[in-house]
């Protein structure tokens, strides 16, 4: 078993003004997921990207928005979650006046 703090675990730059820290993945022994938080600064936008993969996304802290091309938005604040289908193309924005912050959950196997 592992028990840690998130603060224990440092935070690493993404892009400008994004943020991610590795809690939970091979290193720590897991063998099927891994598990991060991503913080995301007021204004910031997550550039539009998608993978191979799906992720589950379970919002902290903040306020924003989650994306497709298809110009569906869903609203991103504490407790709403997102399940995000393999190859989807998405993205986020942090439309508030304080870090966005969520956990994301991926596959070990198909991450890249």
């Amino acid at each position: 078993m592992l028990i840690k703090n998130t603060f224990e675990v440092p935070a690493q730059a993404m892009q400008e003004g994004i943020s991610i820290r590795w809690l939970i993945a091979e290193k720590e022994g897991a063998p099927n997921f891994a598990m991060r938080v991503i913080e995301i600064q007021p204004g910031v936008v997550f550039t539009p990207h998608h993978h191979p993969y799906e992720h589950e996304i379970y919002v902290l802290e903040g306020e924003g928005v989650v994306t497709n091309p298809d110009g569906n938005v869903g609203a991103m604040r504490p407790g709403v979650f997102v399940l995000v289908p393999p190859d989807e193309i998405h993205g986020y924005w942090n439309t508030g006046d304080k870090p966005l912050k969520f956990i994301c959950v991926i596959p070990l196997q198909n991450r890249g």
